[in-house]
């Protein structure tokens, strides 16, 4: 990651185009832009737009990125933004949004195993999709981007703290989930 943030610091320096550079963001980082736009919207329509606003917000405010932060904080950061503004108009609270189950694809026989670990996944992150957005954003910024704690805080805006604190909730209520999935299903509590 730091090549290319030393290489996009080189580029806006050298004051080559800035579609060049945004091209270049856009294929290192927009599948992680567009999974965190997924994780805080829970809808891929929603998703794509906030994809789309924040490559454009990017765009705006290329060159005012000072390097005090890894790209990869920065744009998560513009993406928890972005997402948090969408979430919070009014079209949004207007209409009613279903939580969309993942379309189960079909595996052979054979593959028992890796059907096992897929349902299980699948089922960790309907639980995890259920949670507040303040703790799912934790979580996903934690477990899938493996931002530190202080680049957690960085882009939510809040103390180390209170990272931490949310991260911990995060975590026991998403066992405490499947430990009551579990139990309602008669199997043994997994750790």
């Amino acid at each position: 990651m730091n090549t290319l943030q030393f290489d996009y610091l080189k580029h806006v320096t050298d004051g080559l185009d800035r579609d060049a550079v945004l091209n270049e963001l856009m294929a290192a980082f927009g599948r992680d832009v567009w999974n965190f736009a997924f994780f805080m919207t829970r809808s891929r329509e929603m998703a794509d737009d906030v994809a789309q606003d924040v490559f454009v917000k990017v765009y705006q405010q290329l060159y005012e990125f000072r390097g005090q932060s890894t790209i990869k904080t920065w744009l998560l950061a513009i993406t928890r933004n972005t997402a948090r503004d969408v979430l919070r108009s009014a079209w949004v609270r207007r209409v009613v949004l279903f939580d969309r189950l993942y379309p189960h694809a079909g595996t052979s026989p054979s593959a028992e195993r890796e059907s096992m670990d897929k349902l299980m996944a699948e089922e960790i992150w309907a639980v995890v999709l259920k949670l507040p957005r303040k703790l799912r954003e934790v979580l996903l910024m934690n477990s899938h981007y493996g931002l530190s704690m202080k680049e957690m805080a960085d882009v939510l805006q809040v103390s180390v703290g209170t990272v931490k604190s949310r991260l911990h909730r995060a975590r026991a209520a998403v066992n405490r989930r499947l430990a009551q999935e579990a139990s309602w299903t008669g199997e043994e509590e997994w750790t």
